[in-house]
């Protein structure tokens, strides 16, 4: 006589988010103004709207784009809001910061479409591991919002969840 084998991880009523569910399809690009400064110190104005006016801005077409400086120097505010608007018909976002800020920008929009009420009372995991490059300001913030509502937040996968938070037993 066989035992019927009880999958309890399903019966459990744990609901699994998985991050990687909410990461915004298209290519990142890091546009690093260094590129445009005279002699990698100061951006000059009539050189730097020249670049501006002669660039191809549709190879930036449904992409994500972060603007920076990497090297210590003078640029003026102007000139990443100057870039913005040439980006902006183009990309699907153009942000100041680096790639890591951008994505998670980009999670937290995303994130912030969930209907939290939806996981009122649930018991939580947060799956863990995955492929994609989600942030850890994406998990810092889906359990933020989840807090409110979940009855318990866990971590990882099914078979080894490490337990965040658990809402207080109401007497």
């Amino acid at each position: 006589m066989e035992k019927e084998i009880i999958n309890k991880v399903a019966l459990s009523g744990i609901i699994t988010i998985d991050l990687e569910e909410f990461y915004p399809q298209g290519d990142r690009v890091l546009f690093d103004i260094k590129e445009h400064l005279f002699q990698g110190l100061i951006l000059k104005e009539k050189d730097f709207r020249e670049f501006v006016r002669n660039e191809d801005w549709s190879k930036y077409t449904d992409k994500y784009v972060a603007l920076i400086c990497s090297v210590d120097a003078v640029v003026p505010t102007w000139a990443y809001m100057l870039l913005a608007t040439q980006l902006e018909p183009y990309v699907k976002k153009v942000m100041f910061g680096d790639l890591e800020t951008l994505e998670t920008v980009l999670y937290n929009e995303e994130l912030n479409k969930l209907n939290i009420n939806d996981y009122k009372d649930a018991r939580i995991v947060i799956k863990g591991c995955g492929h994609l490059p989600v942030p850890k300001a994406a998990y810092v913030e889906i359990t933020r919002l989840l807090r409110s509502v979940a009855k318990s937040i866990m971590y990882g996968e099914a078979c080894s969840m490490v337990p965040l938070y658990k809402q207080p037993k109401q007497i």
